[in-house]
């Protein structure tokens, strides 16, 4: 099960759109307020597309196929937000258009990490 969800998780990053490209170039190597991020990373059952594990917050993309999963995107949320994560969610548009005000959120919710339990 382990095994599949690496493998998934590979053929997501060797076929990233345009937006996931362009927010990887901006967060890998540590970027963005030295914040270390992976890309395609599973978490539990789920696979986010970018997420700083040191400070618990995942990115998720959404294109036009968002709509048709709803239901099972509400419910990766709700798992990510019980096990701690702060979840953020952008449409692709908004990355390759309003890039900066994404920017800005993301590090807004890495400010916002509490270490304590």
């Amino acid at each position: 099960m382990r095994e599949h969800r690496i493998q998934f998780a590979r053929e997501l990053r060797s076929r990233q759109t345009d937006a996931e490209g362009k927010l990887w170039y901006l967060l890998r190597r540590r970027n963005l307020a030295g914040a270390k991020f992976r890309r395609q990373h599973s978490i539990g059952p789920y696979i986010v597309d970018f997420a700083c594990t040191a400070m618990r917050v995942a990115i998720e993309l959404d294109s036009g196929q968002h709509m048709q999963q709803v239901e099972y995107d509400d419910r990766r949320t709700a798992f990510l937000r019980a096990k701690g994560w702060r979840v953020l969610r952008f449409w692709d548009d908004q990355i390759l258009v309003e890039t900066d005000a994404v920017l800005e959120r993301v590090l807004e919710a890495l400010g916002e990490f509490d270490p304590s339990p």
